[in-house]
């Protein structure tokens, strides 16, 4: 089984939205009222909301393909509003999302990805990569650990619509 894994283009938005979707409904479906994950999944992964993004030349979006099948995809961002006061000074990017199918869980396909991308933005001179994880995700928060990410005590909310969840802010040098 081989990963294959390559920056997404605007052809694949449609793709980009349906499979988000997916994937975040699997994720945090049982997480929120159906009518929260309903207003999440139409605001954020409708394809004129993913077009949108795809189209900012500091937003990354990563692909991730076993034997020609869609397996999972990370999408990251350049954001000029840093949370995390240690990473101001320097060069940093947000992973915003990360999502496997259930189904490819266990094969290294969110490894891949994930290394994938350090050396992506290492190779371009980024200096640290950071992220939120829910705080009850503990399945993420291991993975995060393993890949050196340190989860920086800072706690914030995170509302799936009326549902209030909370993450950390986690992050690594490059």
């Amino acid at each position: 089984m081989q990963i294959e894994i390559y920056r997404a283009t605007i052809n694949d938005a449609t793709l980009l939205s349906e499979f988000g979707s997916k994937t975040f409904f699997d994720t945090f479906g049982n997480t929120c009222t159906k009518e929260d994950m309903r207003g999440v999944l139409e605001t954020y992964f409708n394809l004129e909301q993913v077009s949108k993004e795809m189209q900012d030349p500091d937003d990354y979006f990563f692909i991730a393909k076993i034997d020609g099948i869609v397996a999972g995809y990370c999408r990251l961002k350049e954001d000029k509003d840093m949370p995390l006061e240690n990473l101001k000074s320097l060069k940093s990017i947000e992973l915003k999302r990360l999502y496997v199918l259930d189904e490819f869980h266990g094969v290294g396909v969110a490894k891949s990805l994930m290394d994938y991308s350090i050396d992506f933005f290492k190779n371009i001179n980024y200096q640290a990569m950071y992220l939120s994880v829910w705080e009850y995700n503990f399945r993420a928060r291991g993975f995060y650990e393993k890949h050196g990410f340190i989860n920086s005590g800072v706690r914030y909310d995170f509302p799936l619509g009326s549902t209030m969840q909370y993450d950390y802010w986690c992050w690594r040098e490059l």
